[in-house]
């Protein structure tokens, strides 16, 4: 089919069928659609509108999963050595995937763990102290056969990689009989801390409504009982 003859029934079509096994995966999917014909349209490959304009995508329902320690220690377990540091680096530093994988050593400096956050471009210092002091030392008097410019690597000097972190993750959460995603150390870090406060500035969320919904969906909210 050429690029002019995608119609919105099309997308349609492929949503709905799609949609009956992942849906979170069929509206990823449709935006990256978009996103490549609104950059054909704009390199003159066609004039066509976009296909994608006025499909309606399927209502997702945001997550709620709390990684107990009991969970997170029975993956870390079952990890190699290179998932381990970036399971370690991920709870204490509250940062999402992609952001825990493009650390460089070069962003350890004055004192601190200096990150932009790719979805939000917030920029935080992370003071390299305690446990984070400790986990750096780690990595770094780890023998290595070559030394790479990312804080999170293999052996060889490769970094790890989106792909093969999912890979590795998964290897190790079905190893270790438990199902949550790399992503929920985010949540458990922000749960973690005890102070909305702090998980705000570490989390880098704009304001503390957002930090606390994002607490409290994993948690539920403490009160007290009726006497």
């Amino acid at each position: 089919m050429q690029i002019d003859g995608i119609k919105p029934h099309h997308v349609r079509g492929y949503m709905d069928k799609r949609g009956e096994q992942a849906k979170a995966r069929a509206n990823r999917e449709k935006a990256l659609l978009s996103h490549v014909f609104n950059k054909a349209r704009e390199w003159s490959y066609t004039d066509a509108t976009n296909p994608c304009q006025g499909v309606k995508g399927f209502k997702e329902a945001g997550r709620d999963r709390y990684v107990s320690d009991y969970e997170f220690r029975a993956v870390w377990e079952k990890a190699d050595q290179t998932l381990r540091d970036a399971m370690d680096l991920a709870l204490l530093t509250g940062q999402r995937p992609a952001d825990v994988l493009k650390i460089k050593r070069e962003d350890l400096r004055d004192g601190a763990l200096w990150i932009v956050q790719n979805k939000t471009k917030a920029k935080r210092a992370i003071e390299i102290t305690g446990e984070l002091a400790a986990l750096i030392e780690r990595i770094g008097a780890r023998p290595r056969e070559r030394l790479s410019a990312w804080l999170i690597q293999d052996d060889d000097g490769k970094p790890l990689g989106t792909f093969g972190l999912r890979s590795r993750f998964d290897k190790a959460r079905r190893a270790a009989g438990v199902e949550f995603q790399f992503r929920d150390i985010r949540a458990k870090a922000a749960t973690d801390t005890g102070d909305l406060a702090h998980s705000q500035k570490l989390l880098g969320h704009r304001n503390r409504e957002m930090t606390e919904q994002y607490v409290r969906a994993r948690v539920g909210e403490r009160v007290s009982p009726l006497r």
